[in-house]
């Protein structure tokens, strides 16, 4: 049974967009099977993403101490419909914080807590300078995530 997996991810930076990019790299390595990758946008992804997914991996920069207002649109949009149906879901959640993250830390989770998802790990957060290891991080990130579906953990 292929289990999928839905990064929802805000790049708007070459920086950003190699986050992205390891997440997806780490979800579909080769030792991975049967799970499904889908990649998206915050602005293109929809309820029918998330209900058709077995797991999401969120992605945010920190804006103003905030998430991205593209994943705000997103849980805008997916909140209500989803409510209902996809509590329990697991998600994992990268930061890509020019500060601390902690403003934007909150904000994801209390929406994610009114969904009822569940966390399979603390978030990633990624603070200061951009480093090049960051990618490595998020690529274990989604090797975490699709090697857990894949084995029905979560």
């Amino acid at each position: 049974m292929t289990r999928h997996l839905l990064i929802v991810a805000h790049a708007p930076s070459a920086n950003t967009q190699a986050l992205r990019d390891a997440v997806l790299r780490g979800a579909s390595g080769d030792d991975i099977d049967g799970v499904a990758v889908t990649v998206k946008s915050p602005f293109d992804a929809g309820p029918d993403d998330v209900r058709a997914a077995q797991g999401i991996i969120l992605g945010t920069t920190e804006n103003l101490g905030y998430m991205s207002g593209a994943l705000k649109d997103f849980f805008d949009r997916i909140y209500y419909p989803c409510l209902e149906e996809t509590q329990g879901l697991p998600y994992a959640l990268y930061i890509r914080a020019g500060h601390d993250g902690t403003g934007t830390r909150r904000a994801v989770e209390t929406i994610v807590t009114g969904l009822r998802w569940r966390a399979i790990q603390e978030p990633l957060v990624l603070k200061g300078e951009y480093q090049e290891a960051f990618a490595d991080d998020c690529a274990q990130l989604g090797a975490l995530m699709a090697a857990g579906l894949e084995a029905g953990i979560f």
